[in-house]
């Protein structure tokens, strides 16, 4: 498995919230080299792997929807009026380069007014203040662009020094890759736990793939593998993982404490390098649902350290992806023994 290649293209293909086909059905077609009992149900990726009836039943969980914006309106001059989808930073928005997910593609430009002619350059847009410009006239652009259509940016990933990688949507198709790369580091071996994998959509509008997928899965344990914050020279140490220092994992009052024991011992056992990550409240992952599904289950984080969060510009480290990975395989092999 070409981990690399996987992350970049599973990240490379588009699903803002609400709208995650494509990568539904890519996610789809990489998990059916490890289990023919897989589907798309409900939007959601579902795949079965492992002894059925076994001792644990462990749901692993990646989100595969990308934060975005949606077309609302059409000026009388051609412009798109846009809301966002998720958690967009305004700041960065102006003159981006997106692309319009219309009956065909279509490039747009968000609007910017030159700095020359810029009295105020210190605030921040408005969402209602967005304009993209696509280059048409209202009927030319009513042709091929309905309200609703849903809106990315016009980015692809690169490979940075060493194994660092750059991109929009690397949350959380990065998690959705270790998960991919733990079933291939346990193809050959015997399971005696029952696995569920799940990518889930809709988790950056309100984990709400994430809640109904669960509550029909029903696991004992649930592993949400997402994204965390990687230090930059802007922030704190007391806030950040490093990128680099491998999987962190989550400790907080929403998660089974002595899940997230397990898994830091497994780490050490195993080798693995790991990093902990202390949370106050609610994860603001998929495990917030794992855990208050039906009677609750064992649920834990590991995040993969990321940097530049909700914009096109997101950076991790393969190796970090890998390490995961590897912390997923080894925990599967010992929790049903």
């Amino acid at each position: 498995m070409e981990l690399e290649k996987v992350i970049m293209s599973l990240a490379d293909t588009s699903g803002v919230s609400g709208d995650e086909e494509k990568a539904a059905e890519l996610a789809l077609s990489y998990l059916k080299g490890y289990t023919d009992d897989c589907c798309i149900k409900n939007g959601n990726v579902v795949g079965h792997i492992g002894k059925k009836g076994g001792k644990s039943h462990v749901l692993l969980d990646a989100h595969i929807d990308q934060i975005g914006l949606v077309v609302t309106y059409i000026t009388d001059d051609g412009f798109l009026k846009v809301s966002n989808c998720g958690g967009i930073d305004r700041r960065l928005l102006l003159a981006q380069q997106v692309t319009v997910l219309g009956k065909e593609p279509v490039t747009g430009i968000i609007c910017a007014i030159p700095p020359h002619l810029s009295t105020d350059e210190s605030s921040v847009p408005e969402m209602n203040d967005i304009c993209i410009d696509v280059g048409m006239t209202k009927a030319q652009a009513e042709q091929v662009i309905s309200l609703g259509d849903k809106i990315v940016f016009a980015v692809s990933c690169k490979k940075m020094l060493g194994d660092r990688i750059t991109g929009a949507a690397l949350d959380d198709r990065c998690g959705a890759a270790a998960i991919l790369r733990a079933l291939e580091i346990l193809k050959d071996k015997t399971l005696n736990c029952e696995v569920t994998v799940l990518f889930s959509t809709q988790e950056e509008v309100g984990e709400r793939g994430a809640k109904i997928g669960v509550f029909d899965i029903d696991p004992d344990i649930a592993l949400a593998v997402d994204v965390s914050f990687a230090l930059t020279p802007d922030d704190s140490e007391l806030k950040c993982g490093k990128m680099g220092g491998g999987c962190m994992i989550g400790y907080a009052p929403t998660l089974d404490r002595e899940l997230s024991k397990t898994l830091t011992e497994t780490a050490k056992k195993n080798g693995l390098p790991y990093q902990t990550e202390v949370m106050s409240g609610e994860t603001g992952t998929n495990a917030d649902r794992f855990s208050v599904n039906k009677g609750g289950s064992k649920a834990a984080t590991l995040s993969i350290p990321l940097k530049y969060m909700h914009t096109p510009v997101e950076v991790i480290s393969v190796s970090d992806v890998e390490n995961t990975a590897q912390l997923i395989a080894a925990y599967l092999m010992e929790v049903g023994a």
